[in-house]
């Protein structure tokens, strides 16, 4: 195994169904982010990167995670791609047979490039138009994000681009915008936002969850612009 720790902070006890789509999947954490947005359900691990598990450690969680019929790994954060021991994260799930999708938010198009052989499913935020991004996640850079999205939807089936729906932020010409940006995507994943007391922005715990009715309507808004719209949350 690789020495010294890995880039795994952390995963969750039990499997998935959801979060790696055709697949029951183990859902492992990275730390440390270079977005702050407000209501990110992952805050705990936001900041810098922090040491991870042990690589014996994490053999031992695969070990019992496949005898629990997983058959992928879901890597998130966090920010995956602001680790440079991720492609090894990557290599130690596949050696032990298990497929492997990332998620990212797209500020490092260099990492997702050297990804893209290794992985399964590489899956992107896109958070709202590229004007609003540094109001909404502090990142300025907004080149790297239509970098990362052009490289996930050259990536067919194996690219998943996703938005979470905040009724009162995301406009029917914000999403046209961001239709825009995606267009010609193989999968495009709406899901609902989801108001909790621990989100970092007090304004985001106020907000009402995203209905049914508004994700409905913008599922019929962007059809155009990928092949599959998914719906998760509503």
């Amino acid at each position: 195994m690789t020495a010294g720790p890995s880039p795994c902070f952390a995963y969750l006890r039990h499997p998935s169904m959801v979060d790696f789509p055709g697949h029951v999947g183990a859902v492992f954490f990275t730390s440390g982010c270079n977005f702050h947005c407000g209501f990110c359900h992952n805050a705990a691990l936001m900041g810098h990167v922090r040491p991870g598990l042990s690589w014996e450690k994490l053999d031992a969680a695969c070990r019992k995670f496949k005898e629990n019929w997983v058959t992928g790994a879901a890597i998130t954060g966090g920010e995956p791609t602001l680790d440079s021991g991720i492609e090894d994260l990557v290599r130690f799930f596949k050696e032990r047979g298990l497929d492997v999708k990332v998620d990212t938010n797209g500020t490092h198009p260099e990492a997702i490039r050297r990804l893209i052989p290794l992985v399964d499913c590489l899956a992107m935020d896109v958070k709202s138009s590229l004007e609003a991004y540094p109001a909404l996640t502090g990142w300025t850079d907004t080149g790297k994000i239509r970098e990362s999205i052009d490289l996930i939807k050259g990536l067919g089936e194996k690219g998943v681009l996703r938005t979470t729906i905040i009724e009162s932020f995301h406009t029917d010409a914000m999403m046209k915008e961001i239709g825009s940006l995606i267009d010609g995507a193989a999968f495009y994943q709406m899901q609902a936002f989801v108001p909790r007391e621990d989100l970092p922005d007090p304004e985001f715990r106020r907000l009402p969850r995203t209905s049914v009715v508004r994700l409905e309507a913008l599922k019929e808004l962007m059809r155009p612009y990928a092949g599959k719209i998914i719906i998760r949350g509503g």
